[in-house]
């Protein structure tokens, strides 16, 4: 199996990647990311007209791979669009990655894998998963170009049930070793800077995955009072939390029985624990949400959902994208250097 390096040549190590963040991860922050050596990616959430727009504004300004294929990826919901419209999209766009996470069923894998690689031959496909058992099941039944591990300490949507990458990681590492199995592992959740990225790596990942970080990039698509809210949280194993109630604000659950979402914790989660009902919480939610600030306030007290990760606290200052990539690249290196002097 070709390695991250040999997939992606124009990248630079180790490889950092921002997550498909769908309608927040647009072409400006994956051409930013791009442009900084790591590897950017578009977050196709529901609305796939406007990924492909996205996908449009990137390739204006990006030349194509020795292969064909647009060097940035798109992140597509497996439950939550026809995998025939993505065929065509995909077929149309060529990008070098294609992610999908979150299938109603793991065995929904093996389809997609399958149209994608029919639909682009040369586009890689990489898979998100967050646990062992998946792990090894889809790197059978698909065999990937990559995996995605994402520990429970990602934010947004992810397992209800998993580990965090620090014992995830690694128990994978050797259920892959002791099967001979050889594909590239990335790291998501909980990194949020260079100490992050080189625990990863000597974990085993050999990529890196930020979401939450790159909630405080100039171009990413966010309200301001959302990146705001990320910026003054602190603490971010007590101000954030993992659950299906922000889902349900704004009606019924769309999303597969074993997902959750960590968000950061909002008047509308406070409720919830305090035994409000739903249908209050959700009109008190449709409310805010129809303001102008869209729900979104500091410190928990707005109403509508802010996903963020535990390293929420450790992202303190609005940056570049680029900016973002190059610290972290430089702070991983840094930190196994000199964890290394050390011994």
């Amino acid at each position: 199996m070709p390695t991250l390096r040999q997939q992606l040549p124009w990248t630079q190590e180790p490889l950092l990647v921002n997550a498909p963040m769908g309608g927040i991860a647009h072409a400006s922050l994956a051409l930013a990311v791009h442009h900084a050596g790591g590897f950017g990616f578009i977050g196709a959430a529901l609305d796939l007209d406007s990924a492909d727009k996205q996908v449009g504004i990137a390739a204006e300004t990006l030349k194509v791979t020795d292969e064909g294929l647009l060097p940035i990826g798109i992140g597509f919901l497996a439950f939550a669009v026809p995998v025939d419209k993505v065929t065509n999209l995909v077929r149309a766009r060529k990008p070098a990655v294609v992610w999908v996470s979150m299938p109603k069923s793991v065995d929904d894998f093996v389809p997609w894998t399958e149209a994608m690689r029919e639909a682009s031959p040369k586009t890689r496909v990489w898979l998100q998963v967050g646990s062992v058992a998946t792990t090894l099941a889809v790197a059978k039944s698909c065999r990937p170009d990559a995996i995605c591990l994402q520990g429970s300490d990602a934010g947004g949507h992810g397992c209800e049930q998993g580990a965090g990458v620090i014992s995830l990681v690694p128990e994978v590492s050797d259920a892959f070793a002791a099967e001979k199995i050889d594909i590239p592992l990335l790291a998501a959740g909980g990194m949020g800077d260079g100490r992050g990225v080189a625990a990863a790596l000597v974990l085993g990942a050999t990529g890196v995955v930020l979401g939450t970080r790159f909630l405080a990039a100039k171009e990413t698509n966010l309200h301001q009072n959302y990146r705001a809210a990320i910026l003054a949280a602190r603490d971010g194993g007590v101000v954030t939390t993992r659950s299906k109630l922000f889902d349900n604000l704004p009606g019924e659950n769309i999303w597969p029985g074993y997902i959750d979402g960590r968000s950061l914790i909002v008047e509308s989660y406070k409720d919830h624990l305090a035994g409000v009902d739903i249908n209050e919480i959700r009109r008190l939610y449709k409310k805010a949400v129809s303001a102008d600030d869209k729900g979104y306030a500091s410190e928990g007290k707005g109403r509508a959902a802010i996903w963020a990760g535990t390293g929420v606290g450790i992202v303190t200052a609005e940056q570049g994208a680029a900016e973002i990539v190059e610290e972290v690249r430089r702070d991983a290196l840094a930190a196994l250097k000199k964890v290394q002097a050390r011994l």
